[in-house]
């Protein structure tokens, strides 16, 4: 985006879009309609909420994963119409249950092709190998553990044992390679989007959440990037007299500058295929974030927290420094969200 230029914009999750063509709920082929809105009413730019791989929760903010996309707004090429009458479109409340039926859907289409994996998805793969075939192998080993979370699975395969994941890669290389054929499509598809909006002068906006699922496929493969032994939330404060507990595990931001940030920069390169302007989630948290000691007792919420970094001298620093990564390592429009109370340390 060049030039200062005043724009106007819409924000949509995706799951409350739908047209006669969906498929129990919104899926990537209906955001071209919202683009086509947007181009006609004059706005310019259209903000997604988190479109990763979401859990059991089906909450955007607490996904599976920082790179897979959700499954769910895959757009199919028909509407099998024992799905469409199980699941209509137009209710007041989404039947997520349409995320497995659509699953089911694309399952049944990827056995009958005579090539799954062409030289394309080839391509495809290796250029997202930091993340891509250890999101595919965490899908298959939380199907064949009932979708318990990670570290209550057997000790060889929650600790990622090589001999272990050896032998289940290549027992259950099939079921794989369909999950990692479901991202390539779901990547086709969300990217077709961005040329479209292109097309029509519309930007999309993005939202990647600050934090992931402690059951996420990032935390299993990469746990010494994250302090397990804490969960993320909020202070006490006038609106919450417990403060607040959301339960996913801080960053331990100095492993991952040991790594050169390449977990940051991994996730934003992926994003930017899909965006042109990204939204940094509770951007003050990149200074210091609360941090709740992981077994304290649930009722407590956020009372017995503790800002992370403990040094208010450090956060300006702190912050400053990944939010330099950041910029310095994307073409996309950044904006930060300002949710919650700005520190004096980090307003000098």
């Amino acid at each position: 985006m060049s030039g200062q230029v005043k724009r106007a914009g819409i924000l949509a999750p995706l799951f409350s879009l739908y047209s006669k063509n969906s498929l129990g709920i919104g899926d990537f082929s209906d955001l071209k309609l919202l683009v086509d809105f947007a181009h006609q009413s004059g706005n310019s730019i259209i903000q997604l909420l988190p479109m990763n791989e979401v859990g059991a929760v089906f909450c955007p903010y607490d996904s599976l994963s920082s790179f897979a996309l959700e499954p769910m707004y895959l757009a199919p090429d028909s509407r099998p119409k024992d799905i469409e009458k199980k699941f209509p479109v137009g209710k007041t409340r989404v039947n997520y249950g349409i995320k497995q039926a659509k699953i089911n859907l694309f399952k049944d289409a990827y056995l009958k092709l005579k090539d799954p994996f062409p030289e394309e998805l080839e391509k495809f793969a290796q250029e997202n190998s930091y993340w891509l075939w250890d999101f595919a192998l965490f899908k298959v080993l939380k199907e064949h553990n009932q979708g318990k979370a990670w570290y209550d699975w057997e000790y060889e395969f929650s600790n990622r044992d090589k001999k272990a994941l050896e032998h289940f890669r290549k027992e259950y290389a099939e079921e794989i390679n369909f999950q990692i054929w479901l991202q390539w499509v779901a990547f086709k598809q969300f990217s077709q989007v961005k040329r479209y909006a292109a097309s029509k002068q519309v930007f999309l906006k993005g939202d990647l959440p600050i934090l992931v699922s402690r059951d996420s496929a990032d935390v299993w493969q990469h746990p010494e990037f994250f302090k397990l032994e804490f969960a993320a939330g909020a202070p006490p404060d006038m609106y919450c007299a417990l403060g607040q507990r959301w339960g996913m595990p801080t960053y331990n931001w100095e492993q991952i500058a040991a790594d050169n940030y390449t977990y940051l920069k991994e996730k934003l390169r992926f994003a930017q295929n899909f965006y042109d302007i990204l939204r940094i989630d509770h951007v003050v948290g990149l200074f210091r974030i609360w941090s709740i000691p992981y077994n304290e007792p649930q009722e407590n919420q956020g009372l017995n927290g503790s800002f992370d970094p403990a040094d208010e001298r450090q956060w300006e620093g702190h912050g400053r420094n990944i939010l330099s990564v950041i910029l310095n390592n994307t073409k996309m429009q950044v904006c930060a969200e300002d949710l919650g109370v700005i520190p004096w340390a980090c307003t000098k």
